[in-house]
């Protein structure tokens, strides 16, 4: 399969540029005019190289860039040596971010959310003029008891919650990733509890002032879905095979 087409076909789906970003979005280096295997991962990494090499694939998709606005420009160190990996190996590298978290199919809030068997599902959370995230109902409601079950059946290990909120839960608003700030306009729209990745120590008392519980399920856990729907997608569209690069981390 043609590199170009893969390329133009996911920046189209994605509607690349159409949310202000930290970096370049979509192509950020050519490798290979021609694809045969994809890997899909949350984070460029030298780790998650070298597996998509194992792997042997010739197009990586992250939901992480590089070469982001804080990030140095000088090319030395790990930069260099993600760089060496890449080009030895004719890899192309792809990163969609905020466009991704925000899609309506497969975007990882909206496939959160469809995890979580959300009923009534609207955009939620604005971030750059758009609303990123996603909100809806838990019909039946949820005690804390067995919302923590189903978090775990979603996410793997154990989130970290403080439970202030009402019980059963009624609603939740989900933002993955470090969406932090964004609590309050959980709090602002009556919501019964907030989902994201991570947490600041500010937020346990924020959280009990409100009466609004917290989840942080992890960083990286809750941006996995994207990534590995927008593999499978490809595997429709053009019969690629895909393979989803597990670097696991514990925020």
């Amino acid at each position: 399969m043609q590199r170009d087409r893969v390329v133009r076909f996911l920046d189209e789906l994605l509607a690349v540029g159409s949310i202000p970003d930290f970096g370049p979005q979509g192509l950020l280096v050519e490798g290979k005019s021609e694809v045969t295997k994809v890997a899909v991962g949350v984070t460029p990494s030298i780790a998650l190289f070298e597996k998509a090499i194992e792997e042997r694939s010739d197009l990586v998709i992250c939901h992480h860039g590089m070469f982001l606005d804080w990030e140095s420009r000088v090319i030395r160190g790990p930069l260099k040596r993600r760089l060496e990996l890449l080009f030895d190996h004719g890899i192309t590298l792809l990163s969609y971010h905020l466009v991704l978290d925000a899609h309506e199919e497969h975007g990882n809030n909206a496939l959160i959310a469809r995890e979580l068997a959300l009923r009534d599902v609207e955009p939620f959370g604005e971030y750059r003029g758009t609303r990123i995230g996603r909100k809806g109902r838990l019909d039946p409601p949820l005690s804390h008891d067995e919302l923590g079950r189903r978090l775990r059946e979603t996410f793997g290990g154990d989130p970290l919650v403080f439970g202030f909120g009402p019980d059963p839960v009624r609603s939740i608003g989900v933002i993955s990733g470090g969406a932090v700030s964004d609590f309050q306009q959980a709090i602002d729209e009556g919501l019964d509890a907030y989902l994201t990745g991570e947490v600041k120590e500010h937020v346990q008392e924020m959280a009990r002032e409100a009466g609004v519980t917290y989840v942080a399920a992890g960083h990286y856990r809750t941006e996995t879905f994207g990534v590995r729907s927008l593999g499978e997608r490809l595997e429709r569209e053009f019969g690629l095979p895909w393979v989803f690069v597990d670097v696991p981390n514990p925020v």
